[in-house]
């Protein structure tokens, strides 16, 4: 028998995905609290991303459960979308777009209200104001990403997932990213960020758990990490 605790916003149970032959994720279970900021740590290839996809509905999982915010992500995945925010390392942004007009698309999306402000509101928290009529394809790496931080936000949601955000971001972009992830945390959204990186990884998290080859092999309250120690347990486990 399945059991789900109530104050859960994230619920996995024996959660497996597969792509023809190849399994990425073996079973995993996994809750994670309302306003609990957890981080899932790896390395490269140890299933991180396939497990943010399946929460994000942008993924069905070949067997298990998964539940966000009470719904069924592989049944009421239009639900489930509603609840979430999502930065990746893969921006998806509509180039030929201003920063303005790909947030007011997905605004219109998402039934934003007072969707002009929350627009200009937005763009000023991640530094793209006096940018907000370019071309996207003008903008860097790093003018892309804060751009996708702030779409993920835009509809204010309970619950944010991470993947691997730092990758390819300049310094000023990772200041706004470092700022995003401790006013959602301050707000008591759910956190779920994503990592290959240590260092990364552990700042402003409440719990930390590390997967390999799908598996969860580690789970560990923040408080409880000496990061010293913690990177020799995380290296011998990961290899």
């Amino acid at each position: 028998m399945q059991v789900y605790l109530i104050s859960s916003m994230i619920q996995v149970r024996g959660l497996v995905k597969a792509f023809g032959f190849q399994t990425a994720l073996r079973g995993i279970d996994l809750d994670v609290a309302e306003g609990e900021f957890l981080t899932v740590l790896g390395p490269n290839g140890a299933g991180k991303t396939t497990l943010l996809r399946v929460l994000a509905t942008l993924s069905k999982p070949t067997a298990g459960v998964v539940r966000v915010g009470g719904y069924d992500a592989a049944k009421a995945g239009a639900q489930v979308r509603q609840l979430i925010g999502l930065v990746s390392h893969q921006t998806l942004l509509y180039s030929q777009l201003s920063a303005k007009d790909n947030l007011r698309f997905f605004g219109r999306l998402y039934e934003v209200a007072d969707l002009e402000a929350r627009i200009a509101e937005v763009l000023d928290v991640v530094g793209l104001a006096a940018r907000r009529t370019d071309q996207v394809r003008t903008f860097s790496r790093g003018m892309q990403q804060r751009l996708t931080i702030a779409r993920a936000i835009l509809h204010r949601p309970r619950v944010m997932f991470f993947d691997e955000p730092y990758t390819g971001l300049d310094q000023q972009a990772a200041s706004v990213l470092n700022k995003i992830l401790s006013d959602v945390a301050a707000a008591g959204r759910t956190v779920l960020l994503t990592t290959h990186n240590l260092e990364r990884g552990l700042v402003g998290c409440d719990r930390v758990v590390v997967i390999k080859r799908g598996k969860v092999v580690h789970t560990v309250d923040r408080a409880e990490i000496d990061p010293a120690s913690f990177g020799e347990l995380y290296q011998d486990v990961t290899q």
